[in-house]
């Protein structure tokens, strides 16, 4: 049954891939920089409120969703390993899985959770959105690379 899901399996995943890349992509690009010419205060404010928004079921279901898709992938991938494609799926799935929820879920959540714990307008505030920014702009690149490859890995199985 899986095998006969796999052409549709990849599509979707390399669909999640890509939205995920996008949302990862344009934080990494525009947003945290434009964030990060706030004062201090603002900023945290802005990111606070953007990280509470973020949790919304159609991105945690692009995000999340292709990482159930990407189980999937990596099992049919094993079961098939003889059939065309599935080096590129047990390749793009560990990618999407680490690179994205994982990741998310060891750094950029803490690091939301830090944020969010602290006093916008305090000393503390500030040294604390410092390192913020640097730290979780360093791993949402890794998001956004890892998505990018995976969804490169999805098109190469899909062809």
């Amino acid at each position: 049954m899986i095998m006969k899901l796999l052409p549709t399996l990849t599509f979707v995943a390399a669909l999640g891939s890509g939205v995920v890349a996008g949302v990862f992509f344009a934080f990494s690009s525009f947003v945290m920089p434009g964030l990060a010419r706030m004062p201090a205060a603002g900023g945290i404010a802005a990111m606070n409120s953007i990280n509470v928004t973020a949790v919304t079921p159609i991105f945690m279901t692009a995000l999340f969703g292709t990482g159930l898709i990407c189980l999937a992938l990596a099992v049919g991938a094993i079961l098939g390993w003889n059939q065309p494609g599935s080096l590129w799926l047990l390749a793009g799935a560990p990618i999407y899985l680490v690179g994205n929820l994982i990741v998310t879920m060891i750094f950029n959540v803490p690091l939301n959770n830090a944020l969010a714990a602290v006093d916008p307008a305090s000393a503390n505030g500030a040294a604390v959105w410092t390192t913020y920014l640097r730290d979780w702009v360093m791993w949402n690149h890794v998001r956004t690379i890892t998505a990018i490859a995976a969804l490169g890995c999805f098109i190469m199985a899909w062809r």
